[in-house]
């Protein structure tokens, strides 16, 4: 992998933590390159790491099937902070005692004492705010260890392990509620760990264009458009590395929004790619028919979209790479209970490997990146802030926001409100205060008065939400009379829809799409 070349990486191993992708945001902040891999998955090489991490975990070390990875390799070798569970699992099992609290000890504390001169907690003073979140608690220090920190409850809030460089704390950094987390995160990682700050922008384009050039080649590669910040700047990285050689497809899977199939390829002219345009949106919502499970509804679109591409990679001669926007949320809610710790959230079609009747390998150039970094990517490569400022869109489309079995109709109908509420958000200009916005067609007919007549029409849900990278969000406070002329357009201009409510659930719990 090309970061492997820069020798400035951090290593985190996921314990299972709901914070652990907070964890990696927090040290990209830092211009610091980060990687997350499962506990139970430790690379064999590890001389490109410069500082490893250990996550927290909704496990407990007393537990008899606790995570429990050899850190011989690791432990005394290069500098090491265990978070929470971390701090736990490296007092637990090497000379310490954790035990179950008295109380759960949960939300905000403060720090009540701090060892002075040490240079973990340099620019922290006492009473700064962190985060607990755990229900056991360190009851002793491995031998030779030195207590660093304190809070009223928690004795034992921070230590480091004599001898090496070794460090230890029972609170979240990562969580904005610890204030000075992303100070003490820097201390370890630049003055402690000594981490070069060289993960930017920039230096991303160049070492993943020479990367493209030194791994494709002269190959031809194909890659799927989407009219997305994604796609868009995965194509442009690959456009740098191999010019003509690249051959973008944008296919009309009949769930994209409102004329966006034709937008999206009037939008791509300028931009000196080389694409081309496939309406497949009837053999989409033919595979779909009759069909209402989330999974299967995305796994169906999952196989369509491949043997589209099939298709169509046999009209591009010799064609032997298929390029994907792959970012690494998706890669991370993808991965299986099996494969790590992490829980398989929903499935992407765009992540993992292709059925051996493609013959095409696959190249990903995004894979590493969160969302808020492909856009600074894309700046750097001065690329359209319209395009660049656009929500995400779903890779499934429609096909999730329409909750159950999909028709002509329904996609008909949830268009015509996505429109609206969209287009009302740029009118209003909203649409850059929000992260991602869209409409979901309830699967529900709810009872109306229109002029004299009782109507049985559909409800839709209205949903936008802020967020840095999709991983957790809230939703926008919109103004009452924004939502209010928006609901009457809907109601007065869409036929088939007699309901809008508005959805003001945070993620978690609640996720950004529906399905």
């Amino acid at each position: 992998m090309l970061f492997l070349l820069m020798q400035n990486n951090v290593l985190i191993l996921d314990f299972g933590s709901q914070y652990t992708q907070l964890i990696a945001r927090r040290i990209r902040e830092l211009n610091i390159f980060c990687e997350i891999k499962p506990f139970n998955n430790l690379p064999e090489d590890l001389s490109s790491y410069k500082a490893v991490i250990l996550s927290g975990s909704p496990s407990s070390v007393r537990a008899e099937n606790a995570p429990h990875p050899d850190l011989s390799k690791i432990r005394g070798i290069k500098p090491l902070l265990g978070v929470c569970y971390g701090a736990q699992y490296l007092a637990h099992f090497h000379g310490g005692e954790v035990g179950q609290s008295n109380t759960r000890e949960y939300g905000r504390a403060n720090l009540s004492m701090i060892k002075e001169g040490e240079p973990f907690f340099e620019g922290v003073a006492v009473g700064s705010q962190v985060w607990m979140s755990h229900s056991d608690t360190i009851r002793a220090l491995p031998e030779g260890s030195v207590r660093l920190a304190s809070t009223h409850d928690v004795e034992n809030a921070a230590y480091r392990i004599g001898g090496e460089e070794t460090y230890a704390i029972q609170f979240h950094p990562e969580v904005y509620h610890s204030t000075d987390g992303k100070k003490i995160l820097e201390n370890f990682l630049i003055n402690i760990a000594k981490v070069e700050q060289s993960w930017t922008p920039d230096t991303f384009v160049d070492t993943t264009v020479a990367d493209l050039k030194k791994k494709v080649g002269t190959d031809k590669v194909i890659l799927g458009l989407s009219g997305g910040v994604d796609s868009s700047v995965a194509a442009m990285l690959l456009h740098k590395a191999i010019g003509k050689n690249l051959h973008c497809i944008f296919v009309n899977n009949g769930l994209l929004r409102k004329n966006e199939f034709h937008d999206v390829l009037k939008q791509y002219k300028g931009m000196g790619l080389n694409v081309k345009g496939v309406d497949a949106s009837a053999r989409f919502l033919d595979a779909l028919a009759g069909k209402s499970d989330p999974e299967e509804k995305r796994k169906t679109i999952g196989r369509v979209f491949i043997e589209v591409f099939d298709d169509e990679a046999h009209l591009v001669e010799d064609a032997k790479w298929l390029a994907q926007g792959t970012i690494y949320p998706d890669v991370i809610e993808s991965v299986s209970a099996t494969g790590g710790p992490s829980a398989t959230i929903k499935s992407h079609h765009n992540v993992g490997g292709l059925p051996d009747f493609m013959k095409l390998k696959v190249v990903e150039p995004l894979r590493m990146l969160f969302k808020d970094e492909v856009r600074r990517v894309g700046a750097s490569m001065d690329m359209s802030p319209a395009l660049l400022g656009r929500h995400p869109f779903p890779g499934p489309g429609l096909a999730i926001r329409i909750l159950g079995d999909i028709t002509p109709e329904k996609v008909r109908i949830l268009q015509e409100v996505d429109a609206i509420f969209i287009n009302g958000l740029r009118e209003w200009g909203l649409y850059d205060q929000v992260w991602q916005a869209g409409a979901m067609l309830l699967p529900v007919d709810s009872v109306g008065v229109m002029g004299d007549e009782r109507t049985y029409e559909k409800c839709v849900a209205l949903r936008a939400v802020e967020s840095t990278d999709g991983m957790t969000a809230d939703w926008v406070n919109l103004p009452y009379n924004f939502l209010q002329k928006t609901s009457n357009d809907i109601i007065n201009k869409v036929k088939g829809v007699n309901r809008v409510v508005y959805d003001i659930s945070s993620k978690p719990p609640a996720t950004i799409e529906w399905e």
